[in-house]
């Protein structure tokens, strides 16, 4: 039987499958996504009826169980259909960020094997131009968004509307029932010495976050969560979505964030909890004081970080945050709620049930409270983190290694157990939500003819989160200038990637082992940032 909480979880009966036909048999006219942008809605009886639909079409096309198909959009209801469609007859999905193109696309699809495409029509393009550099993949279905612009492909045996999925009977094949234990999902996030790593999410796992995610951070039936960061990231998939699918209660969909039309979206759907990150806070509070800040229903506010202001902008806005820390590359460690006391707001809270978390130093060796070092987590439910790195065992085993996930996280535990995040050890840039992968940025800069050499790094500019800057070394006696570079980025990174400041510099600064000294370089752009150019006052802006 499939759980209805955390307490009564089994792994053995913990499929995506089961969860959404049981969630529809116990309230099947119950809304569960409310696309705001149309004004469409999907209740669960409709949503467990057209997500197998999707399945059975998948059937139909000859894709088998244990597929990987690749699924493409920014927000909407076809994306979730699609996410949960795919792997309900046992197929593997594998979100894209949508910002992806060119050679950093052609790797996701490559690397995770994908057989199939499931794309938005405004980026079918995008895989189009690469068709030909895929040899397995096999299908591209295109969706239609009613609310965005669309470029319609000429149809042939290979390359289907979306819509031809949804057009098939229950009765035209028998279908395939997934194993708790079997891939449901790849998952890629930021690479830090490499290139971007694909998580591998067994059915059992994503069902136990929502459970989690809904036991810890208080989801209700009656809650509705306004969902505005990327479905194709765990923050929203595996954090707001799977929690409201978890506790049976309703999500409101948007498009993207938007600083203008944020409190209006809240209000009109009657949004109880969001899930965020430090740059959206960083928006919402820098807008001037209205009268109608407390006029919402919104009283539960996750965020990572929480602001040093957070007490402020909990008054302010008549809410209380939340918190957490833990990665989607094994599982989450611990949370801050509503129950926990204001006076450690700003921590990332305890940990969770069935956890367990250390802080050590460099040898693995537990460090006392107050002592910073790199968390270390461990998961006592079987089934329940993780399976590792796709087509990566080394670097699986090197994260697992002495028989704790290794984070690459700095932080320290207080007197009372509250845990405190410090910094990242590993080489990766937080910026607005994306994990960006300094290793990517760099191989896309050394692809240019000019360039000798490259350090990508980030800094701090005007939010609480990175910016991306590089310092790039070009070969002798060639020429080029920073927005060149830029463009070159812009052309082989998705848009969130391409770096906002720029120096040309005739040397890196080197350790003795030959390892570039990026603090060097980090501490002097935020000392001296005139010296830097910075691509947000010229004339070229990356498109999404």
């Amino acid at each position: 039987m499939i759980a209805s909480s955390l307490e009564n979880y089994d792994p053995r009966f913990a499929t995506l499958d089961a969860l959404i036909s049981d969630r529809a048999a116990r309230g099947p006219g119950r809304p569960f996504v409310s696309y705001l942008p149309e004004g469409r809605t999907l209740s669960y009886g409709e949503f467990d009826a057209q997500t197998r639909l999707l399945s059975r079409g998948l059937d139909a096309c000859g894709l088998p169980p244990g597929a990987h198909v690749a699924v493409i959009f920014e927000n909407c209801l076809e994306q979730l259909l699609a996410t949960f469609g795919i792997n309900r007859g046992g197929r593997v999905t594998v979100p894209i960020n949508a910002g992806a193109r060119g050679d950093l696309l052609q790797y996701f699809l490559s690397f995770a094997d994908c057989s199939a495409v499931i794309v938005e029509a405004r980026l079918y393009a995008r895989v189009a131009e690469l068709r030909e550099h895929l040899p397995k993949l096999r299908h591209i279905f295109v969706a239609d968004v009613a609310s965005r612009p669309e470029t319609q492909p000429t149809w042939t045996d290979s390359i289907r509307p979306f819509r031809s999925l949804l057009d098939v009977s229950l009765a035209d094949t028998p279908g395939t029932t997934p194993r708790f234990s079997d891939l449901a999902m790849l998952m890629f996030t930021s690479g830090t010495t490499g290139p971007s790593k694909a998580i591998m999410f067994p059915h059992s796992h994503i069902v136990y976050w929502g459970l989690e995610v809904a036991h810890h951070h208080e989801y209700v039936p009656e809650d509705i969560a306004y969902v505005f960061m990327p479905l194709f990231h765990g923050n929203a998939l595996l954090g707001s979505t799977m929690a409201s699918l978890a506790a049976g209660s309703s999500i409101a969909l948007t498009h993207r964030f938007s600083v203008s039309r944020f409190w209006d979206d809240v209000r009109d759907s009657g949004a109880t909890v969001t899930n965020a990150i430090g740059s959206v806070v960083d928006f919402l509070w820098s807008q001037p004081p209205e009268e109608s800040d407390r006029q919402h229903r919104l009283r539960r506010f996750h965020s990572v970080p929480v602001p040093r202001y957070g007490a402020d902008f909990e008054a302010r806005f008549g809410l209380a945050f939340m918190s957490a820390f833990g990665l989607t590359d094994y599982c989450l460690g611990t949370s801050f709620n509503t129950r926990h006391p204001r006076t450690k707001l700003g921590s990332a809270g305890t940990v969770r049930n069935n956890i367990e978390l250390r802080v050590v130093d460099e040898e693995d060796i537990e460090l006392p409270p107050g002592s910073p070092g790199e968390i270390v987590l461990r998961n006592r439910i079987p089934w329940a983190a993780s399976s590792g790195y796709y087509k990566a065992a080394e670097q699986t085993l090197s994260s697992r290694r002495n028989l704790w996930f290794h984070t690459g996280d700095r932080g320290y535990l207080d007197a009372d157990g509250y845990l405190w995040f410090s910094d990242r050890i590993k080489d990766s840039i937080r910026r607005r939500g994306e994990n960006i992968s300094a290793f990517e940025v760099e191989e896309a800069v050394r692809s240019h003819p000019t360039v000798q050499d490259v350090a990508v790094y980030a800094i701090r500019a005007e939010s609480s989160e990175d910016e991306v800057a590089m310092s790039v070394v070009l070969r002798a006696g060639s020429s080029c200038d920073e927005e060149t570079l830029v463009r070159h980025c812009s052309a082989n990174l998705a848009y969130f990637m391409v770096p906002r400041f720029v120096e040309i510099v005739p040397e890196l600064p080197m350790t003795l082992s030959m390892k570039v000294e990026k603090y060097k370089l980090r501490k002097q752009a935020e000392a001296e940032p005139h010296r830097l150019w910075d691509r947000a006052g010229s004339a070229f802006q990356p498109s999404r």
